[in-house]
């Protein structure tokens, strides 16, 4: 916006001095200007600038006017300019789910701060900005955080890179506000947006959950392949799968006569008389469940299932199938929890 060699006497102006001319002019006429949306350092130079103005003449503040008018007039469109703008103008034109969870990421930010937004990230997300961000960057969102996150996430970083982050915090002292606002909004969208996942559960618990209903031989086959191909997978996989097998190790006793009271009897008869003549891991959960239960029951499934005799492997699969299922399903619903096999080798006992 350069003001026009032909005004008699005009000094060239720049462009900072002419807004800080039109900003006077605005609020001599009693506008409301909404400065504050600027950021710090151009609110600092907008100041400073109209501190340096004393008098001007009236042709020169003419031919400023018209030209701001000018450009006014020559803009064909005015968009919200920022992200905040942008979700307040088209709230109500995105999809519902969409636009809750843009006005609740707007929620959460006050007065142009994003850092709340940041600060509130699971730890493995912030752990990932100490790993991907400059290592300057780095030690200002460490800087931001709770004392108590700062040192879980300063944990879970490589030793080098957590030395050369806490290095880079010395020199943080003389970091601008603005800059550290910037970082912050810069932070919270790349990271603090939450993208729509296209599953509900994660890897793990869905492969878990299709090999719980798959034959033995089956889920076996596709554990020792997974244990070839990605073993850290592998194990977590095997954790979330609950079979059989696993009755004994992370069933209560307390919660057996619950989780096997919907189970048919003969499912139960077939299921016992299988596991009994099993495996030592089948017979061990047969016995769980038969000393989990009242003595009278116990002995009378003990007794039926030797007259029962040999069961075929696929009744056998199913029957144990049906008892695990139920157990399952009390877990779903919250009625009981199975005992972590992790926790279960720690304790001493």
């Amino acid at each position: 916006m350069g003001i026009k060699s032909h005004i008699s006497g005009a000094p060239t102006l720049s462009r900072r001095r002419k807004a800080a001319m039109i900003v006077q002019m605005m609020i001599s006429d009693g506008g409301s200007l909404s400065l504050s949306q600027l950021p710090e350092s151009l609110q600092e130079l907008l100041t400073c600038e109209l501190g340096a103005i004393r008098l001007v003449d009236r042709n020169t503040v003419s031919a400023v006017a018209d030209e701001f008018v000018s450009e006014l007039e020559a803009i064909g469109l005015a968009a919200p300019g920022t992200h905040d703008g942008a979700v307040r103008a088209l709230a109500d034109h995105l999809s519902p789910d969409l636009a809750e969870r843009l006005r609740t990421q707007l929620a959460s930010v006050r007065n142009g701060d994003h850092w709340p937004r940041v600060i509130a990230l699971p730890i493995d997300r912030i752990v990932k900005i100490m790993m991907s961000e400059s290592i300057e960057v780095c030690a200002v969102a460490l800087s931001k955080l709770p004392v108590a996150k700062a040192a879980d996430v300063l944990m879970k970083t490589p030793g080098d890179r957590a030395r050369r982050i806490t290095f880079a915090m010395s020199q943080t002292a003389d970091i601008a506000p603005d800059a550290v606002r910037r970082i912050g909004a810069a932070l919270a969208h790349d990271y603090g947006t939450i993208l729509p996942l296209a599953f509900e559960k994660a890897p793990v618990q869905r492969l878990g959950a299709i090999l719980n209903s798959t034959a033995t031989d089956t889920r076996e086959d596709v554990l020792e392949g997974l244990g070839a191909a990605d073993p850290d997978f592998a194990s977590d996989v095997r954790k979330a799968i609950f079979t059989f097998k696993d009755i004994a190790l992370r069933v209560k006793p307390t919660d057996i006569p619950n989780c096997i009271r919907s189970v048919d009897g003969t499912v139960m008869l077939t299921a016992m008389a299988a596991a009994l003549s099993g495996d030592a891991a089948l017979v061990n959960s047969a016995e769980f469940i038969l000393g989990s239960i009242s003595q009278r029951m116990a002995g009378q499934l003990r007794d039926d299932a030797a007259e029962r005799g040999r069961v075929n492997k696929a009744d056998a699969e199913a029957a144990m199938g049906e008892i695990t299922k139920a157990i399952r399903e009390m877990v779903d619903t919250g009625m009981i929890t199975l005992i972590d096999p992790d926790e279960a080798d720690d304790d001493p006992q």
